[in-house]
């Protein structure tokens, strides 16, 4: 197995490429002002996850589906509905709901809570917002919390799952800014974290800068869109 590798696209979209060669594409929105335009087009993908049914987060799935073919997507029930009657290709497996694991060779994700609306643009419902545990194919997890205000039972999460990288939004006003994201590596016990949700408009104001300052003894990853770290 290679190390595995996680590229962030801007906002709150990443690329998770696995140790057994998989590509696994989270909240894809290539649309979003800071994507890279050589991530705009991707050639392969494994799997797609969503945290939540908002536009910036759920953007591109429909498109990658249709260039790449019938894929695997884990998201609520719900929003994997919606997401097959907007056109996207998958499997005919329900999305599961939080506390529920689905595994995609090798590659296990369990949605676990998270604080957020979550609707789609026309209003139709779809679901509520969670957080995605991604296990991959060495034992290494990845907690991607999608959008939320800091809350307690992460401790929870922490204690569950115990994941080795927690990806954090701290660009406040719809989210975590880094005083709540502070906290919030705090109650998971995180002593890696990825940031995003942030400057991709002048609303999502939160730095990472602000998030080392206050999240002492914590290694903040934070990268350019495109860049990657090593996980």
């Amino acid at each position: 197995m290679t190390a595995a590798s996680l590229t962030w696209l801007g906002h709150a979209s990443f690329r998770l490429d696995s140790p057994g060669g998989k590509r696994i594409y989270v909240d894809p929105w290539f649309d979003n002002p800071k994507c890279p335009a050589n991530e705009k087009d991707p050639e392969r993908c494994d799997a797609i996850a969503v945290t939540h049914g908002h536009s910036d987060h759920v953007g591109s799935v429909v498109a990658i589906t249709e260039k790449l073919g019938p894929m695997p997507i884990v998201a609520m029930v719900e929003l994997k509905g919606w997401l097959k009657v907007q056109g996207a290709q998958t499997d005919e497996v329900p999305g599961p709901n939080k506390g529920g694991t689905v595994e995609v060779e090798g590659v296990k994700f369990t949605l676990t809570n998270a604080f957020h609306s979550s609707s789609a643009d026309d209003g139709s419902y779809t679901g509520e917002a969670a957080g995605i545990v991604i296990e991959l194919e060495d034992g290494k997890k990845i907690y991607f919390a999608g959008d939320t205000c800091v809350f307690g039972d992460m401790q929870l999460i922490g204690r569950i799952y115990s994941p080795d990288v927690a990806v954090l939004p701290i660009g406040g006003h719809f989210t975590m800014d880094p005083r709540e994201a502070a906290v919030a590596c705090e109650l998971l016990g995180a002593k890696r974290v990825v940031p995003c949700h942030y400057g991709t408009f002048p609303l999502l104001a939160g730095t990472p800068d602000e998030l080392k300052q206050l999240a002492k003894g914590v290694e903040v990853d934070a990268v350019d869109p495109g860049e990657s770290i090593e996980l």
